[in-house]
C-alpha cells in the first residue's frame, strides 16, 4: 500500500513540472527557482484575463426597440428577465407590460410621447453568477416615439387623392371619415398614406402612431382645390351648433398674410374675444366673458375674394345652442320670480360654467315655496316645459331689470339672469296670483299673494257679446291711469279717459277701476271692473308678469 501510494504521489510531481515546463531531471534533482516564478506569474495572468472577460460579458442591456417597449440583451452565455416594472407620470404610476423573449411589451395602448421609467431585473448564469452577481438591476427612462405630418395643408388637383407624409414611417393610422372611424394597423411602417377624397375640400382629424400599442393625439389636416384663388375652410363647419364660447378656427389655401393682410374676419354678433395666430394658413378666434350668448345666430365675414367652402351664399353662419327652460326655470326659482325652491348642486360663478349650465342644466329638486297654494296655480307647473308660469315669471324679471318684458330668453337676457343671480339679487316682492270667477254670483276677483289670500272683491267681466276670455295670462302692461278706446258689441266707438290703476293681461281686456252702481255680474267690453277703492288696493300687487287667471 506504501509503494502505490508513492507512485501515485511521484507520478503527480512529474506531470507538475511539465506543465510548468520543468525538465526530465531525477525527482532527487531540485528545479531551477526561476522557472517557477515566471510560472506563477503566466498562471497569475491567464486568471486576471480571464476574470476581466467574464466581468465584461457578464452584464446584460436595456434599449428602445423598433416594434416593442424595450429589448434586454443578455450576458453571454445567457440569462433570463426576472423582473420587469414600467412607471410613469409624477405618482409612478405603473403601466402593464408582458414579456416575449427579450422584448417588453405594453399590454395596454400607450400615448405617444410619454415619458416612461423601466426597471428590469436580470438573472446571469451560474457559472458567472460566482465573479459578477447572481443578478444584475437595468434602468432606463425613454420617451415613447411620435409620429409627425410633413405638411398640414395641400391643394390638390381634380380627382387626386389625399396624401399623407409622414418623417418617419408609421405603424397604425387613424381617421374620422363620413362620420365614421377608421383604424389600421399597417402590415409594414409606411411614410406615406393615400385617403379617398370626399369633397373638393375639406378638414379631417388624423391619428398616427409609429408603434402598434400607441395612441396619437388628433391632428388636422386640410385640403383645398387649386386654382389661384384663395378659399378657406371653418372649424367647426357652418350650418353646425357651438356653445357660447366653441373658438372657431379658419384655415386658408394661401398663407393668412397674402389671403387677409392685416385685417381679420368680422364677427357678428359683436363678440368679446381675440384672433389667434395658429400658424401660416390658420387663425382662430376664442371667445372670452359670456362669448357669443345662448341662442345667438353667429356670422363671419371674409374679403370677397376669399371662399369659404361649405358656407350659404349669403355667408357662413352657426347656431348658438340656446339656454334650456330647465335651467331657467331653476334661476328663476332661486331668485324669487316663481313660487317654488329650487335644491341643487352649486355652479361655479364665472360666465362659462354658468353658460354650460344653462345648457346642460344641474339635477336637482323644486318644492313649493308656500304651505298654501292654490290648486289651479299648481297645475300650471311642469319642470323643464314651458308655460304660462315660467312667461310670466321670466317677464317679471325683465321687467325689474329694465329690459323688454316679452317672456323671451335671448342670449342677453340670460347674461343678465345669471349675473343676477351670481350676484344674489333676489326679488323681494313675493309671488301674486290673481283668480277671476264667473261662474259664481257675484262675480268674483281673489288675490293669493306669497302663500295667503290678500284681498277679494266683486267684479264685473264682459257681457255675452264680448266675454272676457277664459284662461290664464301674464300682465304685460301696468299703468296707474290711461284712456280706453274700443268698440262697442252694437259697433259705436268709445273713449274712456281717466281709467284708473290698470293692468293689462289679454289684449284689450285688463283689470280696471269703473265706476257702475252695482257689481258681481257682466257688464263690461270684456274687462275686469272693480270699485275704485278695491283696483287701488290691488294694483300694486299686479305688475308686469303677475298671472291672472279667468275662469
Amino acid at each position: 500500500m506504501a509503494q502505490a501510494s508513492y507512485l501515485t504521489s511521484g507520478a503527480a510531481q512529474t506531470s507538475d513540472r511539465r506543465f510548468f515546463g520543468g525538465s526530465r531531471a531525477s525527482p532527487t534533482q531540485p528545479a531551477p527557482r526561476g522557472r517557477y516564478v515566471a510560472a506563477g506569474l503566466l498562471a497569475l495572468a491567464v486568471a486576471i484575463v480571464g476574470g476581466a472577460i467574464a466581468m465584461l460579458t457578464s452584464s446584460a442591456s436595456l434599449s428602445t426597440d423598433a416594434t416593442a417597449l424595450a429589448t434586454v440583451g443578455m450576458p453571454l452565455g445567457g440569462g433570463r428577465i426576472q423582473r420587469v416594472s414600467v412607471t410613469t407620470g409624477p405618482n409612478s404610476r405603473n403601466v402593464p407590460v408582458t414579456v416575449r423573449g427579450e422584448q417588453i411589451w405594453p399590454t395596454r395602448l400607450i400615448p405617444a410621447r410619454q415619458v416612461l421609467s423601466i426597471d428590469v431585473v436580470v438573472k446571469r448564469p451560474g457559472w458567472i453568477s460566482w465573479l459578477a452577481g447572481s443578478t444584475e438591476t437595468l434602468h432606463m427612462k425613454m420617451m415613447t416615439p411620435s409620429a409627425r405630418l410633413v405638411t398640414h395643408y395641400l391643394t390638390l388637383a381634380p380627382g387626386a387623392p389625399i396624401k399623407l407624409t409622414f418623417r418617419d414611417p408609421i405603424r397604425v393610422i387613424s381617421y374620422v371619415q363620413l362620420g365614421h372611424l377608421h383604424r389600421q394597423v399597417l402590415a409594414a411602417p409606411r411614410t406615406e398614406i393615400r385617403l379617398k377624397r370626399t369633397a373638393i375640400a375639406g378638414s379631417l382629424e388624423v391619428s398616427a402612431a409609429l408603434r402598434s400599442w400607441e395612441t396619437a393625439e388628433p391632428a388636422a389636416v386640410s385640403w383645398f382645390p387649386a386654382g389661384a384663388a384663395a378659399s378657406a375652410l371653418a372649424t367647426p363647419a357652418p350650418g353646425t351648433s357651438l356653445t357660447p364660447t366653441t373658438p372657431i378656427a379658419i384655415s386658408f389655401s394661401k398663407p393668412v398674410s397674402s389671403a387677409l393682410g392685416s385685417s381679420r374676419p368680422l364677427i357678428s354678433p359683436d363678440t368679446r374675444g381675440t384672433w389667434q395666430t395658429v400658424d401660416q394658413h390658420t387663425i382662430v378666434f376664442r371667445p372670452e366673458g359670456y362669448g357669443y350668448g345662448l341662442g345667438a345666430t353667429v356670422t363671419i365675414g371674409l374679403p370677397s375674394g376669399v371662399k369659404l367652402i361649405g358656407a350659404q351664399p349669403d355667408g357662413a353662419s352657426w347656431s348658438v345652442q340656446p339656454g334650456s327652460t330647465l335651467r331657467l326655470q331653476q334661476l328663476l326659482a332661486q331668485l324669487g320670480y316663481l313660487p317654488l325652491k329650487f335644491n341643487g348642486p352649486h355652479v361655479a360663478r364665472n360666465p362659462v360654467a354658468q353658460e354650460n349650465a344653462a345648457i346642460k342644466p344641474p339635477a336637482g329638486n323644486f318644492s313649493w315655496g308656500y304651505a298654501d297654494v292654490p290648486q289651479a296655480l299648481r297645475s300650471f307647473w311642469a319642470p323643464g316645459a314651458s308655460g304660462v308660469m315660467t312667461q310670466g315669471a321670466l317677464m317679471a324679471f325683465e321687467n325689474d331689470h329694465g329690459m323688454l318684458a316679452d317672456g323671451v330668453a335671448n342670449g342677453n337676457v340670460w347674461r343678465v339672469l345669471i349675473n343676477a343671480a351670481d350676484a344674489g339679487k333676489r326679488s323681494t316682492f313675493g309671488y301674486t296670483f290673481v283668480m277671476v270667477d264667473k261662474e259664481s254670483r257675484p262675480e268674483s276677483l281673489t288675490l293669493w299673494h306669497s302663500g295667503r289670500t290678500a284681498m277679494s272683491t266683486p267684479v264685473n267681466t264682459g257681457v255675452a257679446a264680448a266675454a272676457t276670455a277664459d284662461g290664464t295670462y301674464p300682465v304685460f302692461e301696468h299703468v296707474p291711469v290711461t284712456t280706453m278706446t274700443g268698440r262697442n258689441p252694437d259697433g259705436s266707438q268709445y273713449r274712456d279717459p281717466g281709467i284708473q290703476w290698470v293692468s293689462y293681461f289679454n289684449g284689450g281686456d285688463a283689470l280696471h277701476a269703473f265706476a257702475r252702481a252695482q257689481y258681481g255680474f257682466p257688464q263690461s267690453d270684456g274687462c275686469v271692473e272693480m270699485p275704485l277703492d278695491s283696483a287701488a288696493r290691488l294694483y300694486p300687487f299686479t305688475p308686469i308678469g303677475t298671472l291672472v287667471h279667468v275662469a
